[in-house]
């Protein structure tokens, strides 16, 4: 089983991105947690579920478009994401990677951290969910 964590922010405008494709993403074989600006708080949840793999979205600030969708290296996670969580997501995936193999981060690029989420990032949270129902999810992502 494949879990799907979405970070983020519902009053950061576009930081919200990650909490919004785990509200709005369902298939088969993934589960899906919002875990907003706290994801260590959900870390014995994740570890009693056992998932085989876990895809972590958030909003990054990687100097492209709004609305680019990018799988992000680990090695380069603390640069890129937004920093409104309680602990760096590098720790938090640290932890993880204690009892899962496989940690894929996927970062959205952000316009605005006000207000509502903005119309590029909710239709790249849109296009995401759409990518990760599909068989070759991870292909596809790797093309962006």
């Amino acid at each position: 089983m494949n879990l799907l964590i979405g970070i983020g922010n519902r009053f950061g405008g576009d930081d919200f991105i990650g909490s919004w494709v785990a509200r709005n993403f369902e298939a088969e074989g993934w589960l899906s947690m919002d875990c907003g600006t706290v994801p260590e708080n959900f870390t014995s949840e994740i570890r009693r579920l056992k998932p085989e793999r876990i895809v972590i979205v958030d909003a990054a600030d990687m100097g492209l478009e709004p609305g680019e969708i990018r799988i992000i290296d680990e090695g380069k996670i603390d640069e890129f994401t937004v920093s409104t969580h309680s602990i760096p997501l590098s720790v938090f995936v640290g932890y993880l990677r204690e009892f899962v193999e496989e940690v894929i981060i996927i970062g959205i690029q952000p316009k605005k951290f006000e207000g509502n989420p903005s119309e590029e990032v909710k239709r790249a949270g849109k296009r995401l969910i759409d990518i990760l129902k599909e068989k070759d999810w991870m292909e596809k992502l790797q093309k962006l």
